[in-house]
């Protein structure tokens, strides 16, 4: 053989070619050739061992001694970096067990065969590398590892328990198999007579000494290695589905309708030590082999159109009246029932339990049809809600002209069934609807923003045309509050939130007798790593406040800008140091008022931006729509002013609104405005855990005080606008399990609806179908693993050739002249890690190792390959980092480069990132990622690889490296394809327990003042913690009222528990109260005055403390640790280094 095929030049390709070609390569240099492949008898330099040319996909001799069996570094682990604490979002990972890990000596399958099943075809496939010459350039000789490709077939009798067959002319492979009877009562579906049987290749060759890696040992060793080793079974009847016990078994109502939805997707068999793939023919599966480098597409879901209804927002923006909107809407819920009895109609086929399942399915979705019908019912009758409707048609239309250039901008129809769903809960404060927590399941990509955009622009809308007085500043304050838990997704959601709300400021001051006369505005309410918290003043030397960013950024655009918004949310043009002014003046500003550089656009010259970054200007200007983190609820009992923004603001200045926490400032209003009418909590599925018990303790004061804010004395007339009523919640995530229990513990709403409800097909639900990966491909997903490799080394060599052959393909079509090369979106590899430690030695691999091999790795050539699998490539120098230990600006900065192409100034070659990612990061030009360990929950991997290949021309790739020495690694390794097939069934239930025995000890005192501050005037004032005495049966009454409430609404394993968590909390409350009023005795006995917290006045002694704080003069004092993060209760230590001297000084 004296040439080697070269690989097909893709100089015509399209992306999903491209794709393709990775995984080919990936295969190629990993585990190398298999049968009937064009390489299968290839030739490898005689410098380079074929055990270490190859990663993967070969076996050791079972006697191998010790210093052959794994690398010489394996144990040495991938994290080189020490642990940082305090970086909240990022997990902790799962520990490796501490033992060496091995090269594998045996491979195996298992699988159900049938009572009829007699005998089994097993087909054995591997190359043998022997050393050989070749004639050189010179005419020298030179050694080379000559392949040659080995198949031999043993006929398996599954008459015996456990046999042993010797692979004919193998050199002493054999094959193992073992059978069992399974225990078909147990396990329900299975038939009578079946067996459970594995059938393992082990390599039995004779060991010989010596290292691989040394070139004194002669070539013996690697010819007693078996590479490329697959394992073929067949027989003539069919295999038998392995049954999964989660929907045999399954008693929640999520684990049988998975049972019912994933009934179509068995799982034939199971790897050891390797994957297992399988062929199914007319529903039949009777070939199973296996898989070093396991593979599987996950389809991709699109949303569904609906003939006849109308879903272009500008003609729904221009409707006549509520006749028109029913011809108009009416179509929707039409169709929308038919579906309902098509899918009926399907049902007999099922089986009696899920036929059950089916129908109950099928109720749920009429229920919601019921919902939107109604809803379009309220636009019919109610002229506000038409109109309201009217214009938030319109302002997301003019959103999305400006942001993205759409021409005729138009609804998803599930967004706007959403929308009509949520219509009726809105309007009507007396409505059940209102007391329903909708959450909007949708995969990632598929438009849930917009979704709940436009539900945000019709509720302040509604709200300003029903509270016209005051020249419509009784329709002031914040309406809707829109929340997320990462910084990442804040300051991705802030640019399009920002856009509606620009264009519903718009909208107001073409009628402002109709909208009234003070601004729709939007708020950013987050922590100071993202936006300046405080204004500043003349003398203040702090580096985080509005003052010295806008000033630095002034003197040098180079600096980062004030607020994590770099160019103007209506046009896009970038802002300029003239876009910020600091109001009054420069000394003692009040306002930072931001306006557009680009001329031409409306929000330039004397007409500012809508937009509100930090948190003075927004506690008294209450901005309509308010974005915030979940953490930042935690300043309730911390700051006075907060109290405001969930309602009660009863006084104006002229130039904003006034509460408790500022007693004679302002002229009084007519009535004290409205609480928020509406909560959108994103990515619900990250509020679990710690942190989701603390937000739901917290909810307690939060929805409160929002009831408060809305209880007026004149409240006794039916009108709907008058009555006091709890916000509407909507929710929405992409991954969800038992969301009921969750947002019961979180929000005590007892009724939960999924929309769009499921149908009885998981590819069908009438809003959105799952696409074929023939019309539209779907997420490639990799898996591979190692065993006995250090981590390191699979890391490096995976990223080394899916960055050689990208620029391979990419050269192949056209380089840097073709500006829509296919090959772009591959050319920017993603790394997603589990944690900050693995990161951290990653980075250092990626820099200095990575980035100098690449540059020559086109020299990697079979002997004969003219043109190799890879190219060269020059990388610029620099990693970029996605991570909470990254400043706000410069994760602005990282995304901003990774949209850009492989042609651009700027572009990233390697971005490294932990969960940051997993949501909110929306580049649609990501195409790869490599993720380096299984992470820690289903929904973590689901969501942080779907931020690859989210557009249908760029499909991605998702190279998933699995640590086999770690159980769930292993797991998903040997399960790769049906775990991938079936990934949605996995996702965990969240864990909530606001009213724990440790949720209480870290989150209650917090919780119980910052209810206590806002719900009595006269406790809001720094000061006003010293008036507890005079309103301590009054407010006593309301906290008991609240919070037991609150607990007799949670989800209790049964009612002692219940009984329980009632008496402690009573006693808690209680306990408080009275240590609060001693702590307060204690100072005034003192001469000492009272506050809040510390850094609120100079003088008084703080009633809270932080968690770490140890100075504590009583055992009251110590009770009202208050957390400023609701983060801080996640498991981690701080270390305080005490210095040499400190210790001899106290005679250490």
């Amino acid at each position: 053989m004296n040439a080697v095929t070269s690989p097909p030049a893709l100089a015509d390709a399209d992306s999903l070619r491209v794709r393709e070609y990775l995984a080919e390569a990936l295969r190629l240099d990993l585990v190398g050739p298999g049968a009937g492949h064009e390489l299968a008898e290839e030739r490898l330099p005689g410098w380079v061992r074929p055990s270490n040319w190859y990663l993967t996909g070969f076996l050791v001799p079972s006697d191998a001694p010790p210093e052959q069996r794994s690398d010489a570094d394996e144990d040495d682990p991938l994290d080189e970096t020490p642990a940082l604490a305090g970086l909240a979002e990022e997990s902790s990972e799962e520990r490796t067990a501490a033992k060496k890990g091995f090269f594998p000596s045996s491979v195996g399958l298992s699988f159900l065969v049938p009572d009829a099943a007699e005998e089994l075809t097993v087909t054995v496939r591997w190359g043998d590398y022997g050393k050989a010459g070749h004639e050189g350039p010179d005419g020298d000789t030179l050694p080379v590892w000559q392949r040659e490709p080995r198949e031999r077939t043993v006929s398996v009798a599954l008459s015996k328990a456990v046999a042993d067959h010797p692979v004919p002319q193998s050199g002493g492979l054999r094959v193992h198999t073992a059978v069992r009877p399974v225990d078909t009562a147990r396990l329900a579906g299975l038939a009578e007579g079946t067996r459970s049987v594995s059938v393992f290749l082990v390599n039995n060759r004779p060991s010989v000494a010596g290292r691989p890696d040394d070139p004194e040992s002669g070539g013996d060793v690697e010819q007693s290695y078996v590479f490329q080793a697959e394992l073929e079974v067949a027989g003539p009847v069919p295999f038998v589905p392995r049954p999964d016990p989660r929907g045999v078994l399954a008693t929640e109502w999520d684990d049988q309708v998975a049972d019912l939805h994933y009934a179509d997707v068995p799982e034939y068999a199971v790897g050891h030590g390797t994957s297992a793939e399988w062929e199914i023919d007319e529903g039949e599966c009777r070939v199973l082999r296996t898989a070093w480098i396991p593979g599987a597409t996950v389809a991709k879901t699109e949303t569904a159109s609906v003939p006849d209804a109308e879903l272009s927002m500008e003609t729904l923006g221009t409707l006549a009246d509520g006749h028109a909107a029913s011809e108009a809407l009416q179509p929707l819920v039409v169709r929308y029932r038919t579906w309902i009895g098509q899918q009926r109609d399907g049902l007999d086929a099922l089986g009696d339990d899920r036929h059950a399942v089916g129908e109950e399915l099928l109720r749920r979705a009429g229920m919601a049809a019921d919902r939107i019908e109604r809803g379009i019912g309220v636009l019919v009758e109610d002229p506000d809600a038409l109109h309201a409707f009217k214009v938030a048609n319109r302002a997301v239309a003019r959103a999305l002209r400006w942001r993205s250039g759409e021409e005729a901008p138009e609804w998803r129809a599930f967004q706007l069934a959403f929308i009509l769903l949520n219509v009726g809960g809105l309007a009507d404060r007396r409505s059940p609807e209102r007391e329903i927590v909708d959450l909007l399941f949708f995969p990632t990509g598929g438009g849930k923003t917009e979704a709940y955009l436009g539900l945000a622009a019709f509720t302040i809308m509604l709200r300003r045309l029903r509270r016209p007085g005051q020249d419509g500043l009784q329709g002031a304050g914040v309406a809707v509050i829109m929340r997320y838990t990462l910084r990442l997704l804040t300051l991705d959601q802030l640019g399009r939130a920002a856009g509606l709300v620009c264009a519903l400021e718009l909208e107001r001051e073409a009628d402002p007798a109709r909208y009234g006369r003070w601004p729709i505005e939007i708020g950013l309410w987050v922590g100071k790593a993202a936006t300046p918290n405080v204004m500043g003043r003349k003398g203040d030397s702090r580096s985080d406040t509005a003052r010295t960013k806008t000033r630095q950024f002034k003197s040098d655009p180079g600096k980062p800008m004030p607020i994590p918004l770099e160019s103007c949310p209506w046009c896009g043009t970038r802002f300029e140091p003239a876009s910020f002014t600091l109001l009054p003046d420069d000394d003692q500003p009040s306002e930072l008022r931001i306006v557009c550089a680009n001329f031409e656009c409306d929000f330039s010259g004397d007409r500012p931006l809508p937009i509100l970054a930090v948190d003075q200007p927004i506690y008294r200007r209450l901005p309509a729509f308010l974005i915030a983190t979940v953490d930042k609820f935690a300043s309730l009992p911390f700051t006075g002013q907060t109290g405001a923004l969930l309602g009660g603001a009863d006084r104006f200045d002229g130039t904003g609104f006034c509460s408790a926490a500022e007693p004679r400032r302002g002229s009084p209003l007519e009535r004290p405005l409205d609480g928020p009418d509406l909560v959108i909590q994103d990515e619900l599925h990250l509020i679990s855990g710690p942190l989701g018990t603390m937000v739901g303790l917290y909810e307690t004061a939060i929805e409160a005080l929002c009831v408060r804010a809305s209880e007026h004395p004149d409240d006794t007339s039916e009108d709907p606008v008058a009555r006091p009523a709890r916000p509407k919640i909507v929710a929405s995530t992409a991954t969800v399990r038992q969301a009921q229990d969750q947002i019961q513990a979180l929000f005590a709403r007892s009724l939960t609806e999924v929309f769009p409800p499921p149908g009885p097909d998981r590819r069908d639900s009438f809003f959105a179908q799952v696409v074929p990966v023939e019309r539209v491909p779907g997420r490639m997903y990799l898996g591979i693993a190692s065993p006995g490799r250090n981590p390191k080394v699979l890391m490096r060599r995976v990223w080394l050739a899916l960055m050689g052959a990208a620029e391979r393909a990419y050269r192949d079509a056209g380089g840097h002249r073709n500006e829509r090369n296919p090959a772009d979106p591959y050319m920017t590899v993603l790394g997603y890690f589990n944690s900050l430690r693995e990161l951290g030695g990653a980075r250092r691999i990626l820099e200095e190792e990575v980035q100098n091999t690449v540059k020559t790795y086109g020299l990697r050539k079979r002997i004969g390959e003219t043109r190799g699998l890879f190219q060269d490539r020059r990388t610029m120098s620099e990693v970029v980092e996605l991570t909470s230990r990254v400043s706000t600006d410069k994760v602005a900065q990282a995304r901003a480069r990774l949209s850009r192409g492989a042609h651009e100034q700027g572009r990233v070659d390697s971005a490294i990132a932990t969960n940051m990612i997993s949501v909110g990061l929306d580049i649609p030009r990501l195409g790869l990622m490599v993720v380096l360990g299984q992470p820690k929950t289903h929904a973590e991997y689901i969501q942080a690889t779907s931020r690859v290949g989210r557009v249908d021309d760029k499909p991605g790739l998702v190279v998933t490296l699995l640590n086999v020495h770690k159980p769930r690694d292993r797991s998903h390794y040997e399960r790769f394809r049906h775990y991938h097939e079936t990934f949605y069934r996995s996702v965990e239930v969240s864990s909530v327990t606001p009213f724990s025995a440790r949720a209480l000890d870290r989150g209650l005192a917090g919780a119980l003042v910052g209810l206590a501050r806002h719900a009595d005037a006269t406790l809001t004032p720094p000061r006003g913690v010293e008036a507890l005495a005079a309103t301590r049966v009054d407010i006593e009454r309301a906290l008991l009222e609240f919070f037991i409430d609150r607990v007799d609404r949670q989800p209790f394993a049964d009612e002692a528990e219940r009984a329980e968590r009632l008496l402690c909390v009573r006693s808690r409350v209680v306990d408080l109260l009275d240590s609060w009023l001693t702590v307060v005795e204690d100072y005034r006995d003192a001469n000492a005055e009272v506050q809040y917290q510390k850094y609120e006045l100079r003088t008084p002694r703080p009633l809270l403390r932080e968690m770490l704080e140890e100075d504590f003069e009583s055992p009251h004092q110590r009770k009202f640790r208050a957390n400023r993060s609701l983060r801080d209760v996640e498991p981690e230590v701080d270390l305080y280094i005490k210095p040499l001297s400190a210790s001899r000084k106290d005679g250490g």
